[in-house]
């Protein structure tokens, strides 16, 4: 009699001759389905963390720099969003420059704490996100950390209320409960025979809607709806000129159908005074001249000749592109840069925060030079970094690149922090002369005017033109004198006027 022996258990099953040998393997098939269960929960124990399927506060991070508070210029997300890690939603301005703030998880947008144009709070809740992904050890501690203890015990009931009620596909991008089911599309009526048929709406760009603070304040001087403005910027963005010619085209129509007897009563409307907010630009400048009212500033002027650099300057641009032409700035730049180099006193931060008794000057060794430069949003200052070891040419397609950032409000924080010197054209407006003010910690600017013919005495004494520009250099007279200053603009018009003792000493 041999025993009837399970090789899948490895037990004796059964010693009884009676012993239906049909129920051995399906004994044997439990015990095996039993073991692969067993296996599963044990792999099922080293699972990675779960999502946590909550809905948590994401809170606004500090963007550096000391800001505390910055403007919500534009949602890239509505209540009901699927968001996933990396995607956008929000973009805000500081004083600095303007961010675009990502999501760090994968969930569903529920709540958003601020409207276009509030100021947001750094550190405070910006938007609550209901997480549906994994998150690691430091993300759920920061959460944690956000929330306080009693939210986190009762955030998991919360959730599993709205688990209940909450169900959304992988690909749609909002949110749809079970209690509220989404409204089935409306069936348009037939427009009456005696209405005009409207036209189809335009297609908006991506960012139609974004604009700088200074043209939402335009906007809403004007009382006119930003998606009604047909914009021309990029990405379809609305312009200062495109909100004025919106606003001109409006008026024309009004008064069209009734043309006014006399010119004199279309100036009977009384504006109101009206308060305005200062823009982010605006108070960060604020606070920066504000900060420079301690330096005694001291002015000094000079006439340059241009004669020899815009002759250079023709030659060279003859055979360009609009885009590739070369401006006198580049070459203005390049000359300071080699001016600092045998002044570097005027190139240094004046540091009084330290030790208060005994300030102490940092003399810079790299040339950061800010080039200050008129947008949309205000006046910004980027940075051009190492200009020492630049070219013409390519400070040149520098300064155009951050023209284009500034004017598209795209500068980030790094393109505006870090100079050593500032360098203002006040020039590609208009005006002469300048008394620029001195940017705290920097110890000296130079604000250039228009260039512009003059007649002159030649070295025969006859009379010739000339293209002369004025420059204004304003320093801080606590560290740097008069005499210093001078040196220093006379070497920047020796090169500029004998363009070719400047190019010789290029790298």
């Amino acid at each position: 009699m041999k025993n009837l022996v399970c090789r899948e258990a490895g037990k004796l099953l059964c010693r009884n001759r009676t012993t239906n040998r049909a129920s051995i393997p399906a004994f044997c098939h439990f015990k095996s389905s039993a073991i692969r269960r067993q296996h599963t929960c044990a792999r099922r124990q080293f699972h990675s963390s779960p999502s946590l399927k909550v809905v948590k506060p994401y809170l606004l991070a500090d963007i550096g720099e000391g800001i505390t508070e910055c403007q919500v210029i534009q949602w890239f997300v509505k209540p009901g969003a699927r968001v996933e890690q990396f995607d956008p939603i929000c973009e805000v301005q500081s004083d600095k420059a303007s961010v675009e703030i990502t999501s760090r998880f994968d969930g569903v947008i529920t709540k958003l704490y601020y409207e276009p144009d509030d100021m947001a709070k750094v550190g405070k809740p910006l938007v609550d996100i209901d997480i549906q992904s994994e998150i690691s050890p430091a993300d759920e501690a920061l959460l944690n950390g956000g929330s306080g203890k009693e939210a986190d015990k009762d955030a998991p009931k919360e959730a599993e209320q709205k688990d209940k009620g909450l169900e959304v596909d992988r690909h749609d991008t909002k949110a749809v409960t079970g209690e509220n089911p989404p409204p089935a599309p409306s069936q348009s009526l037939p427009p009456e025979p005696t209405q005009e048929q409207p036209k189809p709406p335009r297609q908006p760009g991506k960012h139609a809607t974004l604009a700088t603070p200074a043209v939402r304040h335009l906007v809403k001087e004007l009382k006119l709806n930003i998606e009604d403005i047909q914009g021309t910027g990029r990405d379809g963005r609305v312009t200062k000129e495109d909100v004025q010619k919106y606003a001109q085209s409006s008026r024309e129509t009004a008064t069209a159908p009734t043309q006014p007897s006399a010119p004199v009563a279309t100036l009977t409307q009384q504006v109101e005074d009206h308060v305005r907010p200062l823009t982010p630009v605006q108070a960060g400048m604020y606070k920066q001249m504000t900060r420079s009212l301690s330096i005694p500033h001291f002015l000094y002027t000079d006439n340059v000749d241009f004669s020899a650099l815009n002759a250079l300057r023709k030659k060279f641009n003859a055979h360009k592109e609009k885009s590739q032409r070369i401006t006198p700035l580049p070459f203005i730049a390049k000359a300071v840069s080699l001016s600092l180099q045998q002044y570097p006193l005027l190139n240094a931060h004046l540091d009084t925060t330290t030790k208060p008794d005994q300030p102490q000057i940092l003399v810079k060794g790299q040339h950061n030079i800010g080039i200050a430069i008129d947008s949309p949003s205000g006046l910004l200052v980027p940075v051009i970094r190492n200009v020492q070891a630049h070219s013409i040419e390519s400070l040149a397609a520098e300064i155009m690149r951050l023209g284009n950032l500034a004017r598209a409000g795209k500068l980030s924080t790094v393109d505006l922090t870090g100079a050593t010197f500032t360098l203002s054209n006040i020039g590609s407006i208009g005006g002469t002369a300048v008394a620029p003010v001195i940017v705290s910690p920097q110890v000296a600017i130079l604000g250039v005017g228009r260039a512009r013919a003059v007649p002159a005495f030649g070295e025969n004494g006859g009379l010739i033109r000339k293209e002369e520009c004025v420059f204004s250099w304003s320093a801080d007279h606590r560290v740097i004198d008069g005499a210093l200053a001078a040196r220093c603009a006379e070497s920047v018009r020796g090169f500029l006027e004998n363009i070719e003792s400047m190019l010789v000493r290029l790298k």
